[in-house]
């Protein structure tokens, strides 16, 4: 009996653990949704509108809106990359991810063309591309329905060129039309959507009297609503390449203060524009279609009752989003090569690292060298920590956003890299390795656990513009996690006996489960199951030893059983809080996997191709292969060595590799994990063969010490 708990412990505790882990996944209750309270909903379009547009000088009506509605920044992701403003009426009009424009992607949208054919009298219209227009986006992956919206409701009307690709039927009807607002009942459906122009460029004086002219519009259909009625107003679409967060006011019965919210944001003061059409409906008491990307509007706390505070704290989001994506490309590309040079630096050290005993042929590096790099070694790999923490600061508030942000993160990893260094000098091996990881891991807890303010539109989280995450844990975060609940867990099982290391990996990898999976937490249960895949097979590797087919298939066993109760758990979370992995086992049972299959895949390969982590993954692969572990590399001793450390970097492959392909990011997961943990693997890899031929403890070092 002994004998058989001594070989199958690791993976019953890894399935303990994980069973533990699951409890996370519990659904949270979403926000209340709007309710139908409203006899009309009239939209109101103005494609470009942003915040830094409104004004009480310039916008009185859209001031006067935001002092009595709930308010929001709007994220306007289509099934374009650049969502110019016919794509943004049609994804109104769909209720889900749609493109409009024709054509190849430009720096600059086109103008809107809408051929549109009235029909006399009886004030309807046609639009003979509609057809066209369905069969196109029925072909991509979204599986979007234009006309869903008119579908939802018995009578819309549209005002403007824009509101009638939002109003048309799937078969080109506009049941009421109008050029302009003049003579135009804002009664006669209970839908109305009324296109009031563009906001377009970078001058301020022109883009002041656009918003105007919008606003002048606003005032007229305020003036003219019908008792009721709740207007919303949508800035529904970027203009040019420079995309952006855009304005969203909703007023009337059930919106009358707060932060604009959405079960498909999980986030207060943020929604999409394909939040709209649910929203719309669900203030007339209209089923919702199957099909919709998003979700009903809810209202969400913590507004200042300022509404200048309120608007300047939107415009302040918008600002640091629009410069997230510029500095953060110029951050990992700057790291990528920064470590890639590193490591080149390292080579001649690593191969005269060891020091044995007796006469030597060649002279030592000295240990002031050595030491240097070890710092080197200890800031690369503490710079994505770094960027997270320099959130902390508004640097994108100053005139030069990119050296600020440069600037904070050289002294955050400075500070940090002094602090690490430091306590570390006496240790040896893996104590910097276990260190920095847990440091990096903490911090990304810290901040979920606090509302995730740091990654929101952060260079190492997620940006609100690009649509895919607004709340919990980003791809940056979650390759810090993994690396931290493995390399963390190894280096601390690494001080317990051999027979309780694999106990202490899963509880530590269990608690990176609850923190990566839990909806209230980093809601990503995708991460959840890679990151249990990796603890199963690092705990079964633990113990040391080779991995056995009866250990790697208990481990699997154990992995399956545990994943499968995160996937099972997804599947009663809301459609719109779903991960990949829910949505995946809801389109399988539809028989439409394919198209979950097909995006997933082709963001695979973008990303694969685009991120300049993909190159960090590559060089990392290179210099592993022909440099650590080479006989003078240091990398196979290490792991010979310190078994829990095979194991977590083993595990740490198999959960980064996952995640990255399941969730659509490719390499990413796993470059940013490498970029935190290789730094700290060659730092092992130098002490380790620097000690390679003692034969006794140096004076003052304990036995232990050698393995700390």
């Amino acid at each position: 009996m002994r004998r058989w708990l001594h070989r199958f412990a690791p993976a019953l505790l890894a399935l303990l653990a994980g069973l533990l882990g699951v409890a996370a996944l519990i659904p949270r209750p979403a926000a209340a949704p709007a309710q139908p309270t409203a006899d009309y909903v009239i939209i109101v379009g103005v494609a470009g509108l942003r915040w830094d547009d409104v004004n009480a000088a310039d916008t009185p009506a859209m001031w006067q809106m935001a002092q009595g509605g709930a308010i929001g920044a709007l994220s306007v992701r289509s099934a374009r990359r650049i969502t110019c403003a016919g794509d943004g009426w049609l994804t109104l009009g769909a209720g889900n991810l749609a493109v409009y424009t024709p054509g190849p992607v430009t720096p600059e949208c086109p103008p809107l063309e809408v051929p549109i054919t009235t029909n006399g009298a009886s004030g309807s219209a046609t639009l003979p591309d509609q057809a066209d227009l369905v069969s196109r986006n029925r072909a991509l992956h979204w599986g979007a329905q234009p006309g869903a919206l008119a579908e939802g409701v018995r009578c819309t009307t549209a005002v403007g060129p824009g509101a009638a690709i939002a109003a048309a039927r799937p078969y080109g009807r506009v049941d009421k039309y109008a050029e302009t607002l003049d003579d135009t009942a804002l009664d006669a459906c209970a839908l109305t959507l009324v296109d009031v122009g563009a906001i377009d460029g970078d001058d301020p004086v022109a883009r002041a009297a656009d918003a105007r002219h919008a606003d002048a519009a606003l005032a007229g259909v305020l003036a003219a609503r019908p008792e009721h009625s709740v207007v919303i107003l949508a800035g529904l679409s970027d203009l040019d390449a420079t995309s952006r967060l855009h304005v969203a006011i909703a007023q009337g019965p059930g919106f009358t203060s707060g932060w604009l919210t959405s079960p498909s944001t999980s986030r207060p003061g943020y929604i999409q524009v394909v939040d709209l059409a649910p929203t719309a409906l669900a203030l007339l008491d209209r089923p919702m279609p199957v099909f919709a990307g998003g979700a009903a509007a809810a209202i969400g706390s913590g507004r200042p009752t300022d509404v200048a505070a309120a608007v300047n704290r939107l415009a302040d989001a918008d600002r640091e989003a629009s410069v997230q994506r510029r500095v953060g490309t110029n951050f990992f590309q700057t790291l990528v090569v920064a470590e890639l040079l590193l490591f080149l630096l390292v080579v001649p050290l690593l191969r005269r690292a060891r020091r044995p005993a007796g006469p030597q042929t060649r002279r030592p590096v000295p240990r002031t060298v050595v030491r240097a790099a070890e710092v080197l070694l200890i800031a690369a790999s503490l710079a994505v920590p770094a960027a997270l923490v320099a959130d902390l600061l508004p640097w994108w508030r100053w005139p030069h956003p990119a050296l600020a942000f440069g600037g904070i993160t050289l002294a955050v990893t400075g500070a940090a890299t002094f602090a690490i260094a430091f306590l570390t000098r006496r240790s040896r091996a893996i104590a910097p390795l276990g260190g920095v990881s847990a440091v990096a891991a903490l911090a990304v807890a810290l901040d979920v656990l606090t509302g995730s303010r740091l990654q929101l539109n952060g260079v190492a989280g997620y940006s609100a513009v690009a649509g895919g995450r607004y709340a919990g844990v980003g791809v940056i975060g979650l390759g810090l996690l993994i690396t931290g609940a493995l390399l963390g867990g190894a280096a601390l099982a690494q001080r317990f006996e051999r027979r309780w290391r694999p106990f202490v990996m899963a509880v530590i990898g269990a608690v990176g489960m609850v923190v990566i999976g839990s909806p209230y937490l980093g809601a990503d249960a995708s991460g959840a199951v890679a990151l249990t895949a990796g603890v199963c097979l690092a705990a079964a590797m633990a113990v040391g030893g080779w991995l056995t087919i009866t250990r790697l298939l208990w481990a699997a066993a154990a992995a399956l059983f545990v994943s499968s109760g995160f996937a099972i758990l997804d599947l009663f979370r809301p459609e719109e809080q779903r991960s990949s992995i829910g949505r995946l086992l809801v389109r399988t049972q539809e028989g439409t996997a394919g198209f979950i299959a097909r995006r997933i895949a082709e963001a695979d390969v973008v990303t694969t191709v685009t991120s300049p982590l993909t190159f960090l993954v590559l060089g990392c692969l290179i210099f592993s292969t022909f440099v650590l572990l080479r006989d003078w590399g240091g990398l196979r001793r290490l792991l010979g060595v310190f078994s829990p450390v095979r194991a977590a970097l083993s595990g740490l492959v198999v959960a980064c590799l996952l995640a990255g392909v399941v969730d659509g990011v490719s390499f990413n997961v796993l470059g940013a994990a490498l970029a935190t943990a290789l730094p700290l693997v060659v730092l092992s890899c130098l002490r380790v063969l620097e000690h390679a031929d003692d034969r006794t403890p140096a004076p003052g070092v304990s036995e232990e010490s050698l393995t700390s």
